[in-house]
């Protein structure tokens, strides 16, 4: 796999730490848990959208773009960094905010990732619930281009075969840390949302025939929508590398019995798995994504899963600036 042919910007502060969690692998008496720290990419308060912003701005520039458009939820951390590189590079970015949860919570409205999103100067327009993002970017794009702009549509997540490059990147540079710090591992487990992310692992472990399983936690569809969105997204980005054929369907797991109610909605689960991320590692997690991945991690060890001592490592996708949004799902928080 030849990754220099595509043009990319280098913003990640890379390579993420990969550290090892002791006192949530004594709590949790299985497996050796490991964290790699994607929430230190650098970006907006870091997350994993910023690998795959560093393809998509770079095409982005490659067609003479001046306005970026991209969507997601009204908490959506791609939604802030996306609108962060477009400052950073001197763009505009008209945001498309999805009423996925029907929140009528202030602080989830108005604190948190949106707060943010002001902050770094996107346009935002709030769309119902159920609206099709795609057909919504598309007229958007045909009013600015009729402005006289050059709008380049950023897909929700960042998720096609030109972002999932990022988690390409990812996947090489976790088999050099593993190589370096001697260790067989099990298992990559991470939430999966909009695809890119697991399509990229996938694509770049397959590819590299490093054969190292990832297990996705679904944050939004049924397993059998969410394994087909990420297995195609897969095939599309291992064909765009050179090596199609590369990824098999049983290579795509995905778990989603910890969505709850729906996307973005609180979990039991979720609220434990952040408070006990925060007070026996120090590390916060997200309330919609990350949150709900620890939370089937957590449930998945405690079934025994996983043999107690494998190797098992939990790829944090940050957005723990979203959790000023959800303050009233974690009511009120007792002292140790």
């Amino acid at each position: 796999m030849k990754l220099t042919r595509f043009p990319r910007v280098r913003i990640t502060h890379a390579p993420t730490p990969l550290e090892f969690m002791p006192r949530m692998t004594e709590a949790l008496g299985g497996p050796n848990l490991y964290i790699k720290r994607d929430d230190c990419t650098g970006l907006a308060t870091g997350g994993n959208k910023t690998r795959k912003l560093e393809f998509l701005m770079a095409d982005a520039v490659k067609h003479g773009a001046d306005t970026i458009i991209t969507q997601g939820a009204t908490q959506s951390n791609h939604a802030r960094q996306t609108v962060a590189i477009a400052a950073r590079m001197g763009m505009k970015c008209e945001i498309l905010l999805e009423d996925r949860t029907g929140s009528k919570v202030d602080s989830y409205k108005h604190s948190g990732n949106v707060f943010l999103d002001r902050m770094y100067g996107a346009r935002m327009q709030e769309v119902p619930g159920g609206t099709d993002m795609n057909a919504a970017m598309s007229q958007l794009a045909e009013e600015l281009r009729g402005k006289g702009q050059k709008p380049y549509i950023i897909p929700g997540g960042g998720s096609n075969p030109i972002g999932a490059l990022g988690y390409v990147v990812c996947a090489l540079e976790l088999v050099d840390q593993f190589n370096t710090q001697g260790l067989d591992v099990g298992c990559v487990v991470h939430a999966t949302g909009s695809a890119g992310t697991q399509a990229g692992l996938v694509a770049g472990f397959e590819g590299s025939r490093s054969d190292i399983p990832v297990l996705g936690i679904g944050v939004r569809a049924p397993r059998q929508v969410q394994e087909t969105n990420v297995y195609n997204l897969a095939v599309k980005t291992a064909e765009l590398l050179g090596v199609a054929g590369a990824v098999s369907r049983e290579r795509v797991q995905a778990n989603c019995d910890y969505v709850g109610d729906g996307y973005g909605i609180p979990t039991a689960g979720m609220v434990e798995a952040v408070t006990m991320m925060a007070r026996l590692e120090g590390i916060l997690l997200d309330p919609v994504y990350s949150g709900k991945g620890m939370a089937g991690l957590i449930d998945l060890c405690r079934k025994g899963h996983f043999r107690k001592g494998d190797n098992v490592v939990f790829l944090h996708t940050g957005g723990s600036t979203a959790l000023f949004g959800y303050m009233d799902a974690f009511g009120g928080l007792t002292p140790l």
